[in-house]
C-alpha cells in the first residue's frame, strides 16, 4: 500500500482507512498559508519541509459559522461538532487511494464541498471518499477560504492585485487543481483522467471553473449537483456574478463595519473577531459570492456553458426531488400568461392550463416546480444540440427519520459516497441498495465519462441514456432502486424551462 509519498514539497505520511486497502492522506498543504499579508490574496505556493509529514488527520476547516450549534436539520445531519478545529491557516486538501505503487494512473475525483461559499468542510461525515476509493478512483477533496476571507473584494485589493482582485476561494479550488495535475501520478492517479464534482455552492464552484479560461486541461468531466439554482417564475438567479466595481462597495461598506482605515489595518485584525463581525454584518446585509472580475470570472458560468465558452466536458447534472420548490401566486398569473404569449403565442394556454405538480396544496399557490430541474434539462438540452454530451438524474427517494424531512437539499451526498452508515437516519437495505448504485453510476463516469457500465457486483445498471430533446432520459433515484425514465416534460415545466433559456440567451457573453 502507498502509505508514504513524496510531493513537490516533500514526503507525506498517510493512514490505513476502515479498511486497511485504503490509504488516506489528510491536511496535505497545497498553498502557503493565507495569512498575515496573504490575507485576501491569491494562493501563494507552498514551502518545502523537511522529513516526513503526517497526514493521518484532518486539517483545521476554514473561518466560518461554528458548526454544530443549532438544531437546523444540516446541524443534526453533519455539522455536529462545535469542538472541530477551525483556522485561517486553512489550504490543505485530502486524499483516498488504493494503490499500492505509484504507477497505476487511476482515474481521478476533486470534490469541492457546499455550503453557500459561507461555510462547509471537507472533514464532514458524508465526504469520506473510502467507499469510492475502493472502486479504483483516487479522490481528492479540497478544502477553501468561504465568507468574507474567501470572497471579499476593495478597491485597495484591486489596486494591490490587479491580476487577482478578488473570488480567493475560487483560486483556491483552482489551486487545489493545479497541484493535483502536478502531484497525483505519486498518489496513483492519472492527471489526465480528472473530475472534478460538487453540490450546492461546490457544485455552483464546478461551474465557476468550467467558465473560466486558464483551466483548460485541469479536468475532462464535471458533475453539478444541486446547483444551478433559477426561480423559473421571477427570472431570478441564484449566484450570478456580481460586477467588480459594485461589489467594492460592499467591501468599503465592510470595512466601515469594522471601523477599519485601511487594507493593512483588516489584515491586521484577528481572524476570530473578524469572522464574528461578518456574521454579525450579514444579519443586514448580503454576504459576498463570485464576482465577475474579467479575471478567474468572466460572466455568468451557465451562460458561457451554453455557449461553449469552458472548458469543454462531459457533464452530469441534476436536483433532489423537494429540493428549492417556486411558486407563484394567482395574481400573478397574468404576467405569467404574458409571458407564455410571447414566447409561444397561440399555444400559450396549452401550457398554462395543467398547474403540473407533486405538491398541488392550496398553500404553495398557483403551482410548484423546481427551477433547479427546468435549468438543468434547458442548459442539457441546449449543449446537446452543438454535439456536446450531457447526463440528467433527479434523487427522489424516501428519507427516513422523525423529522420526516422529503428529499431536501444535500440529502443525496449520503447516497453519492455511499457513507449512509454515518447517517443517524435508519436508512434500510433498499436505501443501501440504491446508495451503492447511485456511487456506480457516479464511478463509472469518473473512469469513462459515461455512468453507463457493471455495478460493484458485476452485473448492468439500468441503462441511463445523455439527455436530448428527442430522448429525454432522466435517471430516477427511487426508494426501489434506479429508473431511467424518457419522457418530455409536461406542458407547465416545458414552459418555465424555456423561459429560463429566454433570459439566458439575453445574457452577453
Amino acid at each position: 500500500m502507498l502509505r508514504q509519498v513524496k510531493t513537490e514539497n516533500g514526503w507525506v505520511r498517510g493512514i490505513e482507512a476502515a479498511d486497511p486497502r485504503i490509504t488516506a492522506f489528510k491536511g496535505v498543504p497545497f498553498a502557503a498559508p493565507p495569512v498575515g499579508k496573504n490575507r485576501w490574496r491569491a494562493p501563494q505556493p507552498c514551502e518545502n519541509w523537511a522529513g516526513i509529514r503526517d497526514c493521518s488527520r484532518f486539517a483545521p476547516i476554514s473561518m466560518q459559522w461554528i458548526p454544530g450549534l443549532g438544531d437546523d436539520i444540516y446541524c443534526r445531519e453533519w455539522h455536529v461538532d462545535p469542538d472541530i478545529p477551525m483556522s485561517e491557516d486553512c489550504l490543505y486538501l485530502n486524499i483516498w487511494t488504493n494503490a499500492k505503487k505509484a504507477d497505476e494512473k487511476m482515474p481521478v475525483l476533486v470534490w469541492f464541498f457546499g455550503g453557500g461559499l459561507q461555510c462547509g468542510y471537507p472533514a464532514e461525515m458524508e465526504f469520506d471518499g473510502e467507499r469510492i476509493a475502493r472502486r479504483g478512483i483516487v479522490v481528492v477533496t479540497v478544502n477553501y477560504r468561504v465568507g468574507a476571507l474567501g470572497f471579499l473584494t476593495h478597491p485597495e485589493i484591486t489596486e494591490e492585485a490587479p491580476d487577482a482582485p478578488a473570488n480567493f476561494g475560487n483560486l483556491d479550488q483552482q489551486a487545489g487543481l493545479r497541484w493535483v495535475q502536478r502531484n497525483i501520478a505519486a498518489f496513483g492517479g492519472d492527471p489526465a483522467k480528472v473530475t472534478i464534482a460538487g453540490q450546492s455552492a461546490g457544485g455552483g464552484s464546478v461551474m465557476s471553473q468550467l467558465a473560466c479560461p486558464d483551466n483548460k486541461g485541469l479536468f475532462r468531466n464535471t458533475v453539478v449537483m444541486s446547483a444551478m439554482i433559477f426561480d423559473p417564475y421571477m427570472r431570478r438567479e441564484i449566484g450570478r456574478p456580481e460586477l467588480l466595481k459594485d461589489a467594492e462597495k460592499k467591501g468599503e461598506d465592510f470595512f466601515a463595519f469594522l471601523g477599519v482605515q485601511t487594507l493593512k489595518d483588516a489584515r491586521g485584525m484577528d481572524a476570530v473577531k473578524l469572522q464574528r463581525s461578518y456574521e454579525k454584518y450579514m444579519e443586514s446585509h448580503v454576504p459576498f459570492f463570485t464576482v465577475q472580475d474579467d479575471r478567474f470570472c468572466i460572466g455568468d458560468p451557465i451562460a458561457l456553458y451554453r455557449a461553449g465558452k469552458c472548458v469543454d466536458t462531459v457533464m452530469m447534472a441534476g436536483n433532489t426531488g423537494s429540493e428549492f420548490l417556486n411558486t407563484i401566486d394567482a395574481a400573478d398569473e397574468a404576467g405569467l400568461k404574458a409571458e407564455a404569449e410571447r414566447l409561444f403565442g397561440d399555444k400559450a394556454d396549452t401550457f398554462l392550463a395543467i398547474p403540473e405538480s407533486r405538491q398541488k396544496t392550496e398553500d404553495l399557490g398557483y403551482a410548484a416546480a423546481s427551477g433547479i430541474e427546468c435549468t438543468v434539462k434547458g442548459t442539457i438540452s441546449d449543449i446537446a444540440k452543438t454535439g456536446r454530451k450531457g447526463y440528467v438524474y433527479c434523487f427522489d427517494p424516501d428519507i427516513p427519520g422523525w423529522d420526516d424531512p422529503g428529499t431536501f437539499h444535500s440529502s443525496d451526498l449520503w447516497f453519492w459516497f455511499e457513507t449512509l452508515a454515518k447517517c443517524w437516519r435508519p436508512f434500510v437495505g433498499r436505501h443501501y441498495d440504491l446508495a451503492r448504485q447511485m456511487c456506480d453510476y457516479f464511478c463509472n463516469f469518473i473512469k469513462t465519462s459515461n455512468p453507463n457500465g457493471k455495478d460493484l457486483n458485476g452485473e448492468t445498471l439500468p441503462k441511463w441514456g445523455a439527455w436530448t430533446e428527442e430522448t429525454p432520459c432522466t435517471m430516477t433515484f427511487t426508494g426501489s432502486g434506479a429508473k431511467p425514465v424518457t419522457e418530455a416534460l409536461p406542458p407547465l415545466k416545458a414552459f418555465l424551462k424555456e423561459r429560463i433559456m429566454d433570459r439566458m440567451r439575453s445574457i452577453r457573453v
